[in-house]
């Protein structure tokens, strides 16, 4: 992205260098780096919200001007949604619901499945990608390489063995814990050779890449796609699930009620068309103008231009990162390669525990990372190469309620507004801790999080819903061990 471009962008972030306090009692501009979690929201978005709030009202029904205004602005962002993932309108339907964990849970009771059915998925995907299929199919999961790439291989050595049981192909975009890209139009078109149908949860993809359905006439098509507005900076609660209308009008929907059917009588129902019959109830037509506003943005600036100013990111934090004595980095590291993934990047610090680093990052440089398995444990598991006796430990220490050793990594992910002045930022501060010259003492909850002793968050100057008089005391965290 070029310098003109760059501050622009930048500025379009709501909250952009908000101050926050740090443990020493001053305060510093926050960098997110969780993007990959949650992006904050363009003013794009925030500005498309307050136009339209004064003109909000019940879509479909009312024959007032504020209703009929509300109806053409849902529906049009339906159609600004189909746009930006290239779905046709004369054979797809775009789906509006919480996010994209609701939407594949909504294909996994709507995609008809044959006899004994086979979901092919990877050991990349998120848990919103594997477990709603292993309520209605067997799941097999592709195996990833020892750097955490798909097997593409082992990909050919599944289809070949479940073939016409194959109900589905159903794979991650770009991986939230490593960033991989996977190469979704080629196992499209091995996923069509079989008479299957692929899904791709672009989530963490679209916010970072172009996605591109193509025509249903091309072998690499993609038949299905799922994405969250909350990480395409439009948080305000919608997701999309984008497939063929054929499908959905199959057979009757899975949550029915208002808005969902044409005629109702004692005995019959006469269904809606899509999207109607699969959006039930009351829709979030605030969240469907944020996230069409937030996807006309990102289609502005353009994408192409979003993933060269990322790929300098990556490119600089790959070239940084191993400078830091202990760093331990996970999925690709090579700087010339920083192409093959969008910017996530975990990493560990050498006997300093992942919850610590990002508690230090957080208190004492007003930096915001994730830590964990990020909603990913096999794959997380696979990368740190834990044996399975580990493996077992941990998860009966999960089962018994105790999480204070849970295994993990720290995880920077960046947005289309970071700078390279915030990668530096980072590398300093992980310099500071790797070198343990942090000012506090840090205590060890149950939780597995780390607190600074005698630290008293003070929300309530910087936001709070109510006075403290009138809401509960906030419960003390409780230390592991007491």
């Amino acid at each position: 992205m070029n310098t003109s471009t760059r501050p622009t962008l930048r500025d379009r972030i709501v909250g952009i260098d908000c101050p926050v306090p740090l443990l020493d009692g001053t305060e510093v501009p926050y960098l997110n780096l969780d993007n990959a979690a949650s992006t904050p929201a363009l003013q794009d978005a925030m500005d498309a919200v307050e136009r339209f709030l004064p003109y909000y009202a019940s879509v479909h029904r009312g024959t007032g001007f504020k209703s009929r205004l509300s109806t053409e602005a849902y529906d049009r962002a339906h159609r600004i949604v189909a746009t930006f993932v290239g779905a046709d309108p004369e054979h797809h339907a775009v789906i509006f619901g919480k996010n994209t964990t609701e939407a594949v849970n909504k294909l996994s009771y709507r995609l008809p499945l044959p006899p004994d059915p086979v979901v092919i998925t990877t050991q990349l995907e998120h848990h919103s990608n594997d477990l709603p299929w292993r309520r209605c199919a067997q799941v097999v999961h592709v195996r990833a390489t020892p750097e955490g790439r798909l097997d593409e291989a082992d990909f050919d050595r599944q289809l070949a063995r479940y073939g016409s049981r194959v109900a589905l192909v159903t794979v991650t975009g770009a991986s939230n814990v490593s960033g991989f890209i996977q190469p979704i139009h080629r196992l499209a078109r091995k996923a069509h050779a079989i008479g299957t149908r692929i899904l791709v949860d672009a989530a963490q993809l679209a916010p970072h890449r172009p996605v591109a359905m193509r025509p249903v006439d091309d072998p690499e098509h993609l038949d299905f796609v799922v994405l969250s507005a909350h990480k395409m900076y439009a948080p305000f609660g919608t997701g999309a699930l984008i497939g063929p209308s054929a499908v959905f009008l199959a057979s009757p929907p899975e949550y029915r009620g208002g808005g969902t059917v044409d005629a109702v009588t004692v005995d019959d129902v006469l269904w809606a068309g899509l999207p109607d019959r699969e959006e039930a109830g009351s829709p979030n037509v605030v969240g469907a103008v944020a996230m069409a506003a937030a996807a006309t943005a990102l289609m502005d600036v353009g994408m192409d231009q979003i993933a060269e100013h990322e790929n300098e990111l990556v490119m600089r934090a790959l070239h940084q990162l191993p400078r830091v004595p202990g760093l331990v980095l996970y999925g690709e590291t090579d700087p010339a390669r920083a192409r093959d993934r969008v910017g996530v990047l975990p990493f560990n610090v050498t006997d300093v525990p992942h919850a610590l680093v990002s508690a230090v990052l957080g208190y004492e440089g007003g930096i915001g990372v994730r830590h964990g398995c990020f909603c990913a444990h096999p794959y997380v598991v696979h990368l740190l190469q834990l044996s399975d006796a580990d493996a077992a430990r941990w998860r009966a220490q999960m089962a018994a309620g105790n999480k204070s050793d849970m295994p993990g990594m720290v995880r920077a992910s960046f947005g289309c507004y970071n700078t390279l002045e915030d990668v530096d930022r980072l590398v300093e501060m992980l310099h500071r801790a790797a070198r343990g010259e942090y000012r506090g003492t840090y205590e060890k909850l149950c939780s597995g999080e780390y607190v600074p002793a005698g630290y008293t968050e003070q929300f309530e100057r910087y936001f709070a819903l109510a006075d403290d008089d009138d809401g509960p005391e906030t419960q003390e965290p409780r230390l592991c061990g007491g």
